[in-house]
């Protein structure tokens, strides 16, 4: 059994994943304390306007709430003129952002890396929101700065009914049966599909760190790109054996068991199966909040050797791993990465979120070769030991 975590109000993670996760809410008091420090909204409102973030600003009118509007980055100072009484600004992947921020994934070692989606901060003055509304997510609510009132209500699915005629998928209402105001460090989770809305008592910030599931098409998109990889699968298959004759406009069933088949027989390559989910979960969200790295070499590395640097994951970057029949094997930023048994355990901690001290134990030149490969595709950074922890 393992110990109780503070995160989950003194829950164990083997508590919450068998009754909560992804089956009903809880609310943590002061759950994440040192979040509150973390920004305030003039942080927020400048990263608002920096060209390189996903935002959005929500607005309300104010001679009718029930008219929303919502516009997209890049925003500029002008949106924010003349602005009505009730209105939210969202920024996505704000862990990007903030090393401090990015930490506090740490907080949830229960629930694997590839689940996470990114962390998305809303700030709203009093009485600002985002609407009645549910995701087909996982989400923890945990309140910074400010205090937000969140209502809970039905379970919603794809099937739930919307507000006709607005930007947002709006619920047309909620049956309340949770309603609390968040202070700062406390925590809510939120499971798939049930509904909830969130208004600021305050001007406040609302961090939400979410988990989500790839789907169906995603996935099955990215088997296609696998094989249109393979040039002979472009080749016209091997007619059957026609030993009589059908009809011009029919197709038999035996003809569609065959074609069927062949299909199925590639579906089930597990290799080429495995590659396709690994590089989509690897996948990073926000490519474009990868930065561009200076080239190092090995030669680089071995001259920091000792000075107190450490090697960390790039928040914005993607290290995944599987371990087959002993052998560990590894994809980053949707792609399969090769690296030497050397170095393999070294990006086994990596990608489960450990620091790694740069010293004398790396002094292997075929592991040097890869810590190398991994900063300069930005998919780990250096940092001093002050600063990574």
């Amino acid at each position: 059994m393992s110990q109780p975590l503070d995160v989950l109000g003194g829950i164990s993670a083997e508590q919450f994943l068998a009754e909560y996760w992804q089956k009903k809410p809880l609310l943590v008091r002061n759950a994440l304390p040192e979040i509150a420090d973390i920004l305030e909204p003039s942080d927020i409102m400048e990263l608002a306007l920096d060209e390189n973030v996903n935002a959005r600003l929500i607005k309300q009118k104010d001679k009718d709430p029930n008219q929303w509007s919502v516009k997209s980055s890049p925003l500029i100072k002008a949106d924010f003129q003349k602005m009505p009484k009730l209105w939210s600004v969202l920024i996505q992947a704000v862990d990007h952002y903030s090393f401090d921020l990015a930490a506090l994934w740490k907080k949830f070692p229960f629930i694997p890396q590839w689940r996470r989606d990114d962390i998305m901060v809303s700030y709203a003055p009093q009485g600002g929101s985002v609407g009645k509304h549910f995701d087909f997510y996982d989400v923890f609510l945990v309140q910074g700065y400010g205090h937000r009132r969140w209502q809970l209500g039905q379970m919603c699915n794809a099937d739930t009914e919307f507000v006709a005629g607005q930007p947002l998928r709006l619920l047309p209402e909620m049956d309340i049966h949770f309603d609390e105001v968040l202070a700062p460090g406390d925590l809510l989770y939120v499971p798939p599909g049930l509904a909830h809305y969130g208004v600021a008592e305050d001007d406040c910030l609302t961090y939400s760190f979410g988990f989500r599931m790839p789907n169906v098409t995603d996935m099955m998109d990215r088997v296609s790109d696998k094989f249109l990889e393979n040039s002979a699968l472009k080749n016209p298959l091997l007619d059957i054996i026609r030993d009589q004759q059908s009809a011009i406009g029919q197709v038999t069933e035996n003809e569609l068991e065959y074609l069927k088949t062949k299909l199925f027989e590639h579906l089930q390559n597990s290799n080429i199966l495995e590659d396709a989910i690994m590089s989509l979960m690897s996948e990073p969200k926000y490519l474009d909040n990868i930065p561009e790295a200076e080239e190092i070499g090995t030669g680089d590395l071995e001259a920091v050797l000792e000075q107190g640097y450490q090697l960390l994951m790039e928040p914005a970057s993607r290290l995944l791993y599987t371990e087959q029949d002993g052998q560990l094997l590894f994809w980053a930023n949707g792609e399969a990465i090769c690296t030497s048994d050397a170095s393999a355990s070294y990006l086994k901690r990596l990608a489960d979120g450990e620091l790694i001290l740069l010293d004398e134990n790396l002094a292997d030149n075929d592991i040097l070769e890869d810590i190398a490969h991994l900063l300069n595709e930005s998919i780990v950074m250096l940092a001093p030991t002050d600063d990574a922890e």
